[in-house]
């Protein structure tokens, strides 16, 4: 698969985009992670994506990484007896734990630790901020409140409370049941919903052990006060602008994903932008020129992958959409803007040696013109060094273990490459030669920047950099591989 893109694609399966054909052709237009909404679909239905995604792996012959998004504690009203009710601006409406149908005067809020968080003047969202609620008394078991933006509620619909930190596990028990059901089926990324505090992703990483690495969904304004030490704790972040957008003013929300990804960046964690990116393309061809620009707007940002949801899942054109993905992707990093806001913002190294050496290698790449950075790792993070310098070269992260390969397919710039595992360097160097052949990357007198941590096998442990010259001997065994990988695929 030739490197024309550095920012990656995430697209999320569904009704539209089940069968292995159809995956297979998401992943052939450029998907990189596909993501399983457990909101949506049964575990059964998950189930059978899942193995698809391997078959299309195995098909396509490189590694593919699965994202579980769990659903987290959806705050919804309960059901009203005789349909859908409209509340006026003014109108006086009451929430309580009285599981009896509603009317147009009350309903069900089958949620007492919102009780618990309320007080008079602070304001309630529903059905997706659409609705407004203002509350003027409240108890242990109810809000009487007032409507300050009326519309048309209905039942089951979503409560977002912005103004307050609701006391609310992150982990509710479907997201435990579900949470069970992906670490053993094998997914690589575990999407939490609705963080608000540091102890969220601690209680999820107590359940998930070493098996899936934690994706922290920032969609709560709870957990803004907090956003450095959430991002410390997390393995990756999704700007997930949906929730954040109903929470927070509109105006608000392109400086939040622009902190969140500066944020993640100089940590060194992959962040994903989320949410309505190309919404129009659920039902029409192609997307509005605002949505190519919000796509655009978030890979000039730096982030290290772009995604579709309703777009890939449920609507009409979701190849069509990962295709236009792509080409706004590469248009943006054909630009020598795109170029230049990368190379004015390289987070400072921390001062150890394998953040030292990746910088080095970096530099090393650039004064070289090196064909690629190539980096041997076992968990990672090596190469997840390498991806935050955001070099002008590709990364070849090569790797022995499978899980790692697929998770590093989140990685800006990384293409990962599942290989034997190696004894010295000298196995390792003739390892990033046959990558490189099979990547379509590499001519004589090109040169390749190798970095690895020996001895081998030794996590986060990145010591030793050396720069390769591909001679004219090296050629024959680079098109052997390259015959090789044309005739697997």
């Amino acid at each position: 698969m030739p490197f024309h893109r550095s920012t990656k694609i995430v697209a999320t399966l569904g009704p539209a985009s089940s069968s292995e054909s159809q995956i297979t052709a998401l992943a052939q237009a450029g998907v990189n992670v596909f993501r399983l909404n457990a909101s949506h679909g049964t575990q059964a239905e998950h189930a059978e994506r899942y193995a698809r995604i391997r078959a299309a792996e195995k098909t396509l012959g490189r590694p593919i990484g699965v994202l579980l998004d769990l659903q987290g504690p959806k705050l919804r009203v309960g059901t009203f007896g005789s349909g859908p009710v409209d509340l006026a601006i003014g109108d006086r409406f009451r929430l309580d734990l009285d599981r009896t149908a509603g009317d147009s005067r009350r309903v069900c809020l089958p949620h007492v630790e919102v009780f618990a968080s309320l007080e008079p003047g602070l304001d309630l969202l529903l059905n997706d901020g659409r609705i407004r609620l203002r509350v003027l008394d409240c108890g242990p078991d109810f809000a009487e409140t007032e409507v300050v933006a009326g519309g048309t509620l209905s039942d089951r619909k979503g409560v977002n409370v912005p103004g307050a930190a609701l006391a609310l596990s992150a982990l509710s028990e479907k997201d435990r049941s579900d949470l069970a059901f992906g670490l053993d089926l094998g997914v690589d990324w575990i999407g939490l919903s609705f963080v608000q505090r540091p102890e969220d992703i601690l209680e999820a990483r107590e359940l998930i052990g070493n098996r899936a690495q934690v994706m922290t969904k920032i969609e709560k304004p709870a957990a803004l006060p907090t956003l450095d030490r959430i991002i410390e704790l997390s393995d990756a972040v999704m700007v997930a602008r949906g929730d954040l957008g109903v929470e927070l003013p509109p105006e608000d929300v392109p400086g939040l994903q622009k902190k969140m990804i500066r944020l993640s960046r100089a940590m060194g964690k992959p962040v994903i932008v989320a949410t309505q990116m190309l919404e129009s393309m659920v039902s029409e061809p192609t997307p509005t020129r605002a949505e190519a620009s919000d796509v655009a707007n978030a890979v000039y940002d730096g982030a290290d992958a772009v995604m579709l949801s309703a777009e890939s899942a449920s609507g009409r054109y979701p190849v069509e959409a990962v295709a236009m993905m792509e080409r706004i992707v590469r248009r943006v990093e054909g630009d020598p803007l795109y170029r230049r806001i990368m190379d004015a913002d390289h987070p400072s190294p921390e001062a150890t040696a394998p953040d030292a050496l990746t910088a080095a290698a970096r530099q090393v790449a650039e004064t070289i013109s090196a064909a690629a950075i190539v980096t041997y790792t076992t968990t990672g993070s090596t190469t997840l060094r390498a991806s935050r310098e955001r070099p002008t070269v590709p990364i070849l992260g090569l790797s022995a273990n499978h899980a790692t390969a697929r998770r590093l397919s989140l990685a800006w710039g990384v293409h990962a490459v599942l290989t034997d595992d190696v004894a010295n360097f000298s196995e390792m160097v003739g390892r990033a030669l046959t990558a490189a052949a099979e990547t379509g990357i590499g001519s004589t007198g090109q040169s390749l920047v190798v970095t690895a941590g020996v001895p081998f096998g030794t996590p986060g442990k990145t010591n030793s950099l050396r720069v390769v010259t591909i001679d004219g001997d090296d050629m024959p065994k680079l098109e052997a591989a390259q015959k090789e990988a044309v005739t697997a695929a």
